[in-house]
């Protein structure tokens, strides 16, 4: 797919403004709900296990985000996939800190077999949570201790037994499907300074999945808008608490002239 063709799913996002069940940790709702305002979609963080069921099967989008996890989270989000797989309702899975801590990778690795529609973390987060190396230990909480290239075999991997798309976070991310990988080069060292940028992504990508564009396209056009929002943002902020707003706004008012210009995209 041509660069120039990915705004396409971008202006898809804001004319079909898809509903975007948030199932996602306790220190990012409020950034997530923001940002998935500022790319014309809308968000709803419901949780609970006796309603997220119910409400994955209405939602257009759902995310799952076990980054600070409870045993009625963990409930909820069995639910949310339930719900999601039962209705065809695209959901991600946000492998937070995998391979860090034993319960949330045990509950994350268990989420695999019900296929979700794409997976997104860091290099760390795919590599442990596609377990092909069991002296993988993870990153450092959140931050990835790899490289995004080191985990195109884990992604790979996951692609192949998910039958979705794995997003690679990094300096460039890397989209990979069963038969496809893609490189985006965009985004500003800025973001690694805010809370939420990263497990955003996530509920970005959801978004983009449900508006019926290609599956790897959609998630490239996802990765694309959020990064290139990042590298706008930086040409009027340096610090992190002007930046994040400023990243804000530019996910808002992102053109499909910008999109081109500020995220480099290339098919491996």
């Amino acid at each position: 797919m041509a660069t120039s063709a990915y705004p396409e799913i971008m202006h898809a996002v804001r004319d079909q403004e898809p509903l975007i069940q948030c199932l996602t940790n306790g220190v990012v709702m409020d950034i997530t709900a923001n940002v998935i305002l500022a790319i014309g979609a809308s968000p709803a963080m419901c949780d609970t296990s006796t309603e997220a069921g119910d409400f994955a099967q209405v939602a257009s989008g759902v995310l799952i985000n076990a980054g600070t996890p409870s045993n009625e989270q963990y409930a909820g989000m069995r639910a949310a996939v339930a719900g999601a797989n039962e209705a065809g309702t695209p959901w991600v899975l946000d492998p937070v800190a995998c391979g860090g801590l034993k319960e949330r990778t045990r509950f994350q690795r268990s989420l695999i077999a019900d296929k979700p529609h794409a997976i997104r973390g860091n290099a760390s987060e795919i590599i442990a949570l596609a377990n092909l190396d069991e002296n993988a230990g993870g990153g450092r909480g959140v931050d990835s201790a790899d490289e995004a290239e080191a985990a195109i075999p884990a992604a790979r991997n996951l692609a192949e037994r998910t039958g979705g798309i794995v997003g690679i976070s990094g300096a460039t991310d890397i989209i990979v499907s069963q038969n496809r990988i893609t490189k985006i080069t965009s985004g500003h060292p800025l973001m690694q300074k805010v809370i939420g940028t990263g497990c955003s992504l996530g509920a970005v990508v959801a978004a983009y999945l449900s508006v019926g564009a290609d599956p790897h396209d959609a998630v490239v056009a996802a990765h694309a808008h959020h990064s290139a929002a990042g590298a706008k943002a930086a040409e009027t902020a340096s610090a992190p608490g002007s930046y994040k707003l400023a990243w804000v706004d530019a996910l808002y008012a992102l053109t499909a002239e910008e999109l081109d210009r500020y995220a480099q995209i290339e098919e491996a």
